[in-house]
C-alpha cells in the first residue's frame, strides 16, 4: 500500500469544522419575537440530534475525499528485479557523409544520422538505470552530454545534434579518447563505450591504436559500429534549380581498424548496412551488457480512490435527502 499523494491528507486538518461546536451555536437573530412559544408548538424535536446527525455525515464525506485526493494505491504485483546500473558513452559520427541517405525510417528513405537518432533513442529507453553520456564527432569530438541519469534531457541533446556542428572530418581516435576520458573516474562495475561512424580517421591528433590502448588499460570495452551499405551510398546535393537530387557516394569504412579497437578492448565489431541491422546491434549490445543486481519492485499499482470516492458522494447525498425531508429544519 502507498498513498500517491499522501501531503493531501492535510485537508483531514479541516474535517472538524463541520462539526457542530458550541462557539458556533450562537448567531444573531434576524427577526425579534416577543415570544417563541408558538414557535416551539410547531417546531420539530430534537434539533440538536438533527444538528449532530447532518454533521457527522458532513465531517465523514470531507474525511472520505481528502483521502481518496491522496490516491491510495495497492501493489498487485511485487517481484525482484536484477539490475544494476552501468556507465555508458555514445560516440557518434556527425560527419558529412552521415547525410548519406542509405537507410530508411518508417519506410521512408532517410540519413543514416536520422536513423541512428532514432536507433539510440530505443537503447537509451532500453536502460533507465544506466548512466549515460552523448559524444558528437566530425573533426573534432564534442561532449553534446556528460553521464547522467536524466535520460529526458541526454534526449533532448540528441535531438539538437546534427550534421554540419562540428567542422567536417572523422576524428575517430580523438572520439575515441574523449569518451574514454569521460569513464576515467567511474566507479561503475562495467563501462562501455558504443563508437559509430561511417568513415576513416582523417582528422584529429590521437590515433585510433593509442586511444584503444588507454580504453584497454581502464578497463573500458569499446564496441564499434560501421554504419553504411556496401558500395555506392546514394548522397543528397542540390543541382542548378536548387532541387533535391543524388549523387552516388564510395562507402569508405575503415573496418580493420575498428576491428582492431573492439579486439583490443575485449568488445566486438559490428556493421549495419540497414536500419533493421542498425537495431539488431544495439539490441546486441544492450543484452550484452548486463549487469545483475537484486531489488524489490512493484510491477503493477491498482488505485484504491474509487473505493473512497464513491461513499462519499453518497454520504454527501444522503445528508441532503435528511435535510430536506425527515431532519429538515426551520429557516
Amino acid at each position: 500500500m502507498q498513498l500517491a499523494s499522501p501531503w493531501l491528507l492535510a485537508l483531514l486538518a479541516l474535517v472538524p469544522l463541520a462539526l457542530p461546536w458550541p462557539w458556533r451555536a450562537g448567531r444573531t437573530a434576524a427577526l425579534r419575537y416577543p415570544t417563541l412559544a408558538e414557535l416551539r408548538a410547531i417546531a420539530p424535536r430534537g434539533a440538536a440530534h438533527r444538528r449532530l446527525v447532518l454533521a457527522i455525515l458532513r465531517a465523514a464525506a470531507l474525511a472520505a475525499i481528502a483521502v481518496a485526493l491522496a490516491r491510495p494505491q495497492a501493489g498487485t504485483a511485487a517481484t525482484k528485479i536484477h539490475r544494476e546500473g552501468v556507465d555508458v558513452v555514445l560516440a557518434v559520427d556527425v560527419s558529412g557523409s552521415m547525410l548519406a541517405e542509405d537507410f530508411t525510417l518508417d519506410n521512408t528513405r532517410a540519413s543514416r544520422v536520422d536513423v541512428v537518432k532514432s536507433v539510440v533513442k530505443e537503447f537509451i529507453a532500453a536502460r533507465p538505470e544506466d548512466r549515460i553520456a552523448l559524444i558528437l564527432f566530425a573533426a573534432r569530438p564534442y561532449t553534446q552530454c556528460p553521464l547522467t541519469l536524466d535520460h529526458g534531457w541526454l534526449m533532448q541533446n540528441l535531438d539538437r545534434a546534427k550534421v554540419g556542428m562540428i567542422e567536417d572530418g572523422t576524428a575517430i581516435g580523438s572520439a575515441l579518447a574523449s569518451a574514454v576520458n569521460r569513464l576515467r573516474a567511474s566507479t561503475a562495475k562495467s563501462k562501455f563505450v558504443v563508437l559509430l561512424t561511417d568513415g576513416q580517421n582523417n582528422a584529429g591528433r590521437i590515433n585510433p591504436a593509442t586511444a584503444a590502448e588507454a580504453a584497454a588499460a581502464l578497463g573500458v570495452k569499446v564496441y564499434t559500429v560501421g554504419a553504411g551499405t556496401r558500395g555506392l551510398a546514394p548522397y543528397p546535393v542540390q543541382d542548378f534549380f536548387g532541387n533535391k537530387v543524388y549523387r552516388p557516394m564510395p562507402v569508405d569504412i575503415d573496418e580493420e581498424t575498428l576491428k582492431k579497437i573492439a579486439v583490443k578492448t575485449n568488445a566486438r565489431y559490428f556493421r549495419a548496412t540497414d536500419t533493421p541491422s542498425l537495431k539488431d546491434v544495439y539490441a546486441e549490445i544492450d543484452r550484452s551488457e548486463k549487469t545483475p543486481f537484486e531489488a524489490p519492485q512493484y510491477l503493477d499499482f491498482r488505485e484504491l480512490y474509487a473505493w473512497l470516492a464513491w461513499p462519499a458522494l453518497g454520504l454527501v447525498l444522503v445528508e441532503l435527502g435528511l435535510a430536506e425531508t425527515v431532519l429538515r429544519k426551520l429557516p
